[in-house]
């Protein structure tokens, strides 16, 4: 129980000490208008509170995969925990804040866009179509995941295919009508669902008497599956994320002031990893290792959930907790096809004003989700998994280009982002979805790889600021106040 205690009072204190260098580092400007003004469009670009846009921003970036993911963590043991707790703070809510920030001092630019400001042309193109790949891997993945919770909340009277539908209507709402009229509405009702749900799954460990165990290096899977890189793939939201880079430009388009952004950006990413935390702790303290990989294997994570739920909390509340569950996968599915509508817009120049422009490019994407949700489950979750830390590995190279640019401390973003990508790298190559090669020689691989993308992230530097000082490519060097040279 101290490990459980101590990780997340460090998470806490995180947001008040490196979150707040990092604000320093990026250089938040109060008197800077934000996109919300001066690009106001009643449809994206709408000014929402604090509060609201926080909200929003955590509901966005959740999922399933501060639940999903941490459960099939548990696997491994208490070691999970590190790369929660370590992940969060120093790259996914680095991730998430540099994203967020650098976004909203760019128009609301969304990934592929900021990728080709600041990684070269090319990288506007190859980012965009990995891009609109993991957002409707997400979009489909969180469909039938809460389908198939609500399916079986409601045996007898309502199939799993019938709440597909209804989500899937919902989605299609919510991406194309103006961010107020449905997301910034019921938000607010879901977030009370899950806050209730996290605060009495933690509750319950803590005044039950579950033994949480105490923190060790052991490797506890029962497969023996390796901690690295498979841990750092599959705990993903809660840690570091690449699809909180495609979520977070949505808030840089409603966010009034920079001052919000650590709050925002920073502060939301500390709390999922405080629900990653308790998910974790959970699966560790009511199943050893042996069991819960059994449970996973006949009724995966979703069937683990309602398990946790009902054990620590009974019939009636732990129905709620599973619809706190629910909750988080469903608010994330409806930003990613929404995020997705409006990169594809930004991308082709299309505006969106008019309701047919907005038809027209979602129409594709729910046809090919549809298809998508014929897939098992499993495969489609890691492939999300991997093509998710990918774009983290990404959405993390920018931000330490953009700090590189501004001549401020770029390593905050550049240690993690060489991390994730010797990780995705190996996981890749050895993976059975992926090149399957032996781990030694995966390992072998990924180093060189990682070693020529950060010998090229120091050569690209280089030529863009000796291409500014000559002036034939200026880049943007932001005073903080809007001005330029």
């Amino acid at each position: 129980m101290i490990t459980f205690f101590a990780a997340i009072l460090l998470l806490i204190v995180s947001y008040f000490t490196y979150g707040k260098y990092v604000e320093k580092v990026f250089g938040m400007q109060e008197k800077r208008k934000t996109p919300a003004y001066t690009m106001a469009d009643g449809l994206d670009y709408i000014p929402m509170g604090k509060q609201r846009n926080s909200l929003i921003q955590l509901l966005n970036i959740a999922g399933v995969g501060p639940i999903f993911g941490p459960i099939m963590g548990a696997l491994y043991g208490p070691v999970a925990f590190l790369w929660i707790v370590l992940g969060a703070i120093f790259a996914g809510a680095v991730h998430d804040y540099l994203t967020g920030m650098i976004s909203l001092r760019n128009r609301g630019a969304h990934l592929p866009e900021l990728a080709g400001m600041f990684l070269g042309k090319a990288f506007k193109h190859v980012v965009n179509a990995f891009s609109l790949l993991l957002l409707i891997l997400v979009g489909t993945v969180f469909v039938t995941a809460p389908a198939e919770l609500l399916g079986d909340l409601t045996k007898g009277w309502m199939s799993v295919g019938v709440w597909v539908v209804v989500i899937f209507a919902y989605y299609i709402l919510a991406t194309l009508l103006p961010i107020d009229k449905i997301i910034g509405r019921l938000y607010p009702i879901f977030g009370l669902i899950l806050l209730i749900s996290a605060v009495g799954i933690g509750g319950a460990l803590v005044f039950q008497g579950h033994t949480i165990p105490e923190l060790t290096f052991a490797n506890m899977h029962p497969d023996n599956m390796p901690i690295f890189p498979i841990l750092f793939i599959t705990i993903a939201c809660g840690a570091l994320s690449g699809f909180h880079a495609t979520q977070s430009p949505i808030i840089s388009r409603t966010t009034q002031n920079e001052s919000q952004g650590r709050y925002i950006f920073y502060g939301m990413m500390i709390a999922e990893a405080i629900i990653a935390m308790i998910w974790a702790a959970a699966a560790m303290a009511i199943f050893n290792g042996a069991s819960l990989n059994e449970l996973l294997a006949t009724v995966g994570p979703a069937g683990v959930v309602k398990e946790v739920s009902v054990t620590t909390m009974g019939a009636i509340f732990g129905t709620l907790a599973v619809l706190g569950v629910i909750v988080l996968p469903i608010t994330s599915g409806d930003t990613a096809f929404r995020s997705a509508r409006m990169i594809i817009a930004d991308y082709i120049g299309l505006a969106q004003k008019k309701f047919s422009s907005r038809i027209w490019i979602a129409a594709p994407m729910f046809i090919i989700s549809i298809i998508l949700t014929q897939m098992d489950f499993n495969i489609l979750w890691r492939y999300f998994a991997w093509a998710n830390q990918t774009t983290a590995m990404i959405a993390l190279w920018i931000g330490a280009m953009y700090l590189a640019l501004q001549k401020k401390n770029y390593w905050i973003a550049a240690i993690p982002a060489a991390f994730i990508t010797m990780t995705t790298f190996t996981f890749i190559l050895n993976a059975q979805i992926g090149f399957r090669l032996s781990m030694n020689l995966s390992y072998i691989i990924a180093g060189i790889i990682t070693a020529i993308i950060i010998v090229g992230f120091f050569i690209a530097l280089r030529r863009k600021l000796e291409a500014h000082e000559k002036g034939t490519n200026p880049i943007i060097l932001d005073d903080g106040l809007g001005k330029v040279s």
